[in-house]
């Protein structure tokens, strides 16, 4: 809900009496960015041959990750701030990942972000060069670092914006990361953080699951943002952003607060045993240590001046928009197309073309959105009606069923050594089926996950399912819980645990019961369904 680039490294004392995980103590011995200057020697020895927490720890740093399931084949999580790219970028990406074959894939997160699958290490050099060059770069987009920076995936073109939030996130973006170089006073964090920065009226950017969440605001008749502060998902708890109460312009202060809480995040750490268990080092849980009066002292502390109350309520006055379909701008004469990717997945093959599209018919921007989809700004409407008979365009369609449309799934068992089920090819298959089965009147948002750590967001969807284990019939079955309730928009807030432990092999049945009973879902006619 909502109420009213130095490079010095950031470091703090061991006390003897504090026991640090063993994650910090591998930290404290090494800082993960260190590995930047070792690629090259890593890439000639061989990836059997780096050390183990070299190679299942640090090089997240610089967005390189091991995969157990798939040894010798890497992961490489970019950073899209904004979710904005160029025709130019989607080429080289769709290019890095093509030499790999059917092992090359590509990603479009929940985070506006895009992941490359089936890299090999010696490529990452040479590859590290060429994003270099495009200005591109995957640094600190893993592990105890903030995480791809979150913006209306419409900033810019919205008719109704409030703020363009492009530039600002860019300039958040290369003061945490030192332009895409590597910071280290931003490297050793406590946990995983994100932040995000709204722009537009609809809460695009799920503010309430996020660390530090600008959204706008209107103070004393002055548009800048109100901040939110502690929201995150993990297998361990759920807790929604609160107010901060602050307001802030929208200019270099947005920098300024997000530097302050990152440096007293960081700083007390130790002190307030964040270091100690994982489990409880979230930023939430040293503002309800201190309570959130003396962390908002902490940081109007740490930047050397009063912060102004917030905005009595925000601009957040809509329900949230997927984007899909055909949109005016606020630039006349001009749309964009919102086109739906399955389950996020995306082949080298589609992203050429997707650059191509954007060049024929727009002006070479392509925006991605945190529901994994796609959107072409800037498309003549003279030109609608030609870009509609592209092939590629009845693979990414406009206009989706009701339920393969709202569809978000994270990387699941095919990729992840977390997922303890297949999410995406189940999830797209269960969808369609559903759609075929059932008429729908309203958008249903279902959002999977292969485990508790919620990369999938479960808990935001309208049904969201975690995949876990149970038993059946004397053996262990890969099975779901299930999660209502979730709400985007204006009124966002968190769903609750509702079923425990669904064979996936009645999944199909319980979500069916579920259309049916919450969703007004009607059946089309007597189908038979499989399960997948």
């Amino acid at each position: 809900m909502f109420f009213g680039c130095g490079e010095k490294t950031v470091s703090f004392v061991t006390d003897a009496n504090i026991k640090l995980n063993k994650i910090e103590k591998a930290k404290a011995e090494k800082d993960g960015l260190a590995v930047k200057d070792e690629l090259e020697y890593f890439a000639k020895v061989g990836w059997e041959n780096i050390d183990k927490t070299d190679l299942e720890l640090r090089l997240k740093w610089l967005g390189i990750f091991f995969r157990p399931v798939t040894p010798g084949q890497f992961m490489l999580r970019l950073r899209t701030p904004n979710g904005y790219l160029i025709s130019k970028k989607m080429r080289l990406l769709a290019d890095i990942i093509q030499r790999y074959g059917d092992d090359g894939s590509g990603d479009i997160t929940t985070r506006q972000n895009v992941q490359l699958r089936g890299v090999r290490f010696e490529d990452i050099p040479d590859i590290f060069r060429r994003l270099k060059d495009a200005g591109m770069t995957t640094v600190q987009s893993g592990f105890d670092n903030v995480r791809n920076i979150t913006g209306s995936p419409v900033a810019g073109i919205d008719p109704d914006e409030v703020i363009d939030t492009r530039e600002l996130i860019q300039q958040l973006q290369d003061m945490l990361t030192n332009h895409g170089e590597g910071n280290t006073d931003f490297s050793n964090l406590p946990r995983k953080f994100n932040i995000a920065v709204e722009g537009s009226r609809d809460n695009s950017i799920h503010a309430e699951i996020n660390d530090i969440a600008f959204v706008p605001a209107i103070r004393e008749g002055e548009v800048g943002f109100n901040v939110l502060v502690g929201g995150y998902l993990s297998a361990q708890r759920c807790a929604e952003a609160i107010p901060l109460n602050v307001w802030v312009h929208p200019n270099q202060e947005v920098l300024e607060i997000s530097r302050a809480i990152l440096t007293v995040y960081t700083t007390s750490g130790l002190a307030e045993g964040l270091r100690v268990k994982r489990a409880k080092a979230r930023l939430m849980w040293l503002i309800e240590k201190w309570g959130l009066d003396r962390f908002r002292a902490e940081i109007e502390h740490s930047m050397g001046q009063p912060l102004l109350p917030a905005a009595p309520t925000t601009l957040i006055d809509r329900d949230k928009q997927d984007h899909l379909g055909i949109h005016p701008q606020k630039q006349a004469g001009y749309v964009y197309v919102g086109l739906h990717v399955p389950a996020g997945r995306l082949s080298a093959e589609v992203m050429f073309e997707l650059a191509r599209l954007a060049d024929v018919y727009g002006n070479g921007e392509i925006r991605l959105t945190v529901e994994q989809n796609v959107i072409l700004p800037f498309i003549s409407e003279t030109s609608v009606s030609v870009l509609l008979t592209e092939p590629l365009l009845q693979k990414l369609q406009i206009a989706p069923p009701p339920l393969s449309r709202s569809l978000v799934s994270c990387t699941g068992k095919k990729y992840c050594n977390f997922a303890q089920i297949e999410t995406k090819d189940r999830g797209v298959a269960i969808a369609r089926q559903l759609d075929e089965k059932f008429h729908i009147p309203q958008r249903v948002r279902i959002h999977w996950t292969g485990c508790p750590n919620s990369c999938g967001q479960p808990q935001a969807g309208d049904i969201g399912l975690i995949g876990t284990k149970t038993r059946k019939n004397g053996e262990t079955v890969e099975a779901v819980d299930i999660y209502m309730g979730g709400k985007v928009g204006k009124d966002a807030q968190l769903g609750e645990l509702v079923r425990k432990a669904v064979p996936c092999d009645e999944l199909l049945q319980v979500l069916s019961d579920l259309l049916i009973e919450n969703f007004g879902a009607i059946p089309k006619e007597a189908k038979t369904l499989v399960n997948v």
